[in-house]
């Protein structure tokens, strides 16, 4: 009965140890450049609701990730893990959507539609503002192509990646 107990807390430990870990970390060296480009915005550990395509083969997930807005791009990510980049030196299309305090960036088009949805804690119109100075600078205006890593373990694939 006790160790039966025992093995109940234990797990119950490493299960809340696990949640409890910030998806904050970012090596110096990005930081670093971050720094220099002005951060706007950071937020860590935010339940982010990734969407992707529509109709019948799409769905959605809840993440919790961090995101990082500066003057000259737009970082989606997981600790050192990249989910999402928009800079000006991406291509393809992009677009901020403000409904309440809810912030969405949206990427691609019909089925390959993707969109990352947060709730900041400080100044959505703010956020929505500074994400489309970004969006605007990048070489398609208002386009964008990005890197996306799998959430799954062992997923390997095109630098376009199914979340």
């Amino acid at each position: 009965m006790r160790t039966r107990a025992a093995g109940a807390a234990l797990a119950l430990l490493v299960t809340l140890t696990s949640c409890s870990r910030s998806t904050g970390a970012l090596s110096p060296a990005l930081l670093t450049e971050l720094q220099g480009e002005g951060i706007r915005h950071r937020q860590d550990d935010v339940w982010v609701r990734y969407s992707h395509g529509i109709g019948a083969g799409g769905g959605w997930e809840e993440h919790r990730l961090s995101i990082v807005v500066t003057g000259a791009r737009i970082l989606i990510h997981r600790n050192d893990t990249v989910i999402l980049e928009i800079t000006a030196s991406s291509g393809g299309r992009y677009s901020v959507r403000r409904e309440g305090d809810r912030i969405s960036l949206r990427s691609g088009e019909g089925r390959s539609a993707r969109s990352w949805a947060f709730h900041p804690v400080d100044d959505p119109e703010a956020w929505a503002k500074d994400m489309r100075a970004v969006i605007k600078k990048s070489a398609g205006a208002g386009e964008t192509s990005f890197r996306s890593a799998p959430f799954s373990a062992g997923q390997t694939g095109p630098a376009l990646t199914t979340l």
